[in-house]
């Protein structure tokens, strides 16, 4: 009886103990200390703001043309007898050279007997003019001079002098004539030019009126470009009675050579001054000094860089992207386009380190650049980062941090040569002096573009506590 009792006490004692053991362990365990988890906050770059006078340079595309092109035509009949050696297509020919030389032997013939009827012209008019002398002599020893005033000169011979000295003009005339035409046998480069077209060869008969040579100068070259009226406020045009002056604005031009893109320095010449009836653009020319380097105007100052002495010339035909400079502008703001939002909002970063909406006034988009005119202040922080779908007051922490300034050291960069003209956010007024008026607005498709913000996915973003 006593061991079943012991038995049937086990299953107690055993629960004892676990309670017993479970109080002590209980007692002994140490405080649950609470770990707070960091607010973390979206790490974004800025840009403090800085106002600048900017010239906002305008893109344009054309092609280059000579200023000038002739085409030479043969003055004198004959056969072409010699040419030069830089008669061809691509010659290159200095004022006065030789082009050709028509044959003047028949020429010479003309000259001799032009020469020779003056001699005879001359001889004539010696003999009248002695005539006349006797004549006038014999008329004084006359006693009776009541007669006309006709017969009088005719006595005297006035009428004869005056055919003789009729006669000596005309045949120097004819001499001068045939010495012009002697002369009109060399073909001779009017300027400094190359070769388009050689229209005649050596052994050709030419009549007058036949086309020889087609040239065009190498002096300067000139392209042409449209530019939008909506553009031209940008702009300082030379007036049209200071088309050429020194103080013409700058023109950049682009093109690409041997894979490579070439720059050249070039000057807005004029305006034609009248609009395209049905584009409504006005063209403007910008002139390039020496385009086939000849006289090595256009390679920069001191230069040593050896790919701008092996430049290729600019050629004829050409098609270039120039940017022109524009009006100096006060108080702008550049930033990346990728930073405007629908609405023509930024996110700005207050004194708290929080998102803050800032409604701005552009003024004209270009490329991946946009020119902000109102809605910033000088020191206001501007966010660069892409933060994807927040909501204002959201807590960010700063990352780098540049002036707007130097976001862009160069306000003019390289277009590319076949670049898309750039979208225009245009003033709804701008008089003289320039002043922005009204807000700019962008296109419908320019806001669909800002509005599609980067994916975030990058971005380390704390929960909300």
């Amino acid at each position: 009886m006593i061991q079943i009792k012991r038995k049937g006490l086990t299953p107690f004692l055993l629960i004892a103990l676990a309670l017993v053991l479970a109080m002590i362990m209980t007692a002994m365990r140490p405080d649950n200390a609470k770990i707070e988890m960091p607010e973390r906050s979206l790490t974004v770059d800025v840009a403090e703001v800085v106002q600048q006078d900017l010239r906002i340079p305008i893109q344009a595309q054309g092609t280059v043309s000579p200023h000038r092109e002739t085409s030479i035509l043969a003055e004198v009949g004959g056969k072409v007898i010699e040419v030069s050696s830089s008669f061809y297509a691509g010659g290159y020919v200095a004022k006065g050279d030789i082009l050709l030389q028509i044959d003047d032997v028949e020429h010479q013939a003309n000259l001799s007997r032009a020469e020779a009827a003056v001699a005879s012209a001359q001889s004539s008019l010696a003999q009248e003019q002695g005539k006349a002398e006797v004549a006038k002599l014999e008329f004084s020893k006359i006693k009776n001079k009541h007669r006309s005033a006709a017969s009088r000169d005719l006595y005297l011979r006035l009428p004869q002098l005056k055919q003789a000295q009729a006669q000596l003009l005309s045949a120097q005339a004819d001499l001068r004539n045939a010495q012009h035409n002697l002369e009109r046998t060399v073909v001779r480069a009017p300027y400094d030019s190359l070769i388009k077209e050689k229209q005649s060869d050596l052994g050709s008969y030419l009549s007058p009126g036949s086309p020889i040579v087609r040239l065009f100068s190498t002096d300067f070259a000139e392209v042409r470009l449209a530019i939008p009226q909506s553009k031209l406020a940008y702009l300082e045009l030379p007036h049209v009675s200071q088309s050429g002056d020194n103080t013409a604005p700058s023109v950049d031009l682009y093109t690409g050579v041997k894979g490579q893109q070439q720059q050249w320095i070039a000057s807005l010449h004029r305006s034609e001054g009248v609009y395209d009836e049905r584009s409504r653009v006005l063209f403007v020319v910008a002139r390039i000094d020496d385009p086939y380097l000849l006289n090595g105007a256009n390679l920069k100052p001191n230069s040593t860089d050896i790919n701008d002495a092996q430049r290729p010339p600019l050629r004829m035909g050409a098609f270039v992207t120039a940017e022109i400079k524009g009006r100096l502008l006060k108080e702008l703001v550049v930033l990346p386009r990728n930073v405007l939002r629908t609405g023509d909002y930024v996110w700005v970063i207050d004194q708290h380190n929080t998102l803050r909406n800032r409604k701005i006034t552009t003024l004209r988009t270009q490329g991946e650049t946009i020119y902000v005119t109102g809605g910033l202040s000088k020191g206001d922080l501007v966010c660069l980062t892409p933060v994807g779908n927040v909501v204002a007051g959201s807590a960010v922490s700063l990352g780098s941090t540049l002036l707007t300034n130097q976001l862009y050291q160069d306000e003019s960069p390289v277009p590319s040569q076949m670049s898309a003209p750039a979208q225009v956010a245009e003033p709804s007024a701008i008089e003289e002096p320039f002043e922005i008026t009204e807000p700019a607005q962008f296109s419908e498709e320019a806001q669909t573009a800002k509005a599609a913000q980067p994916s975030t996915e990058d971005l380390t973003i704390g929960a909300t506590p």
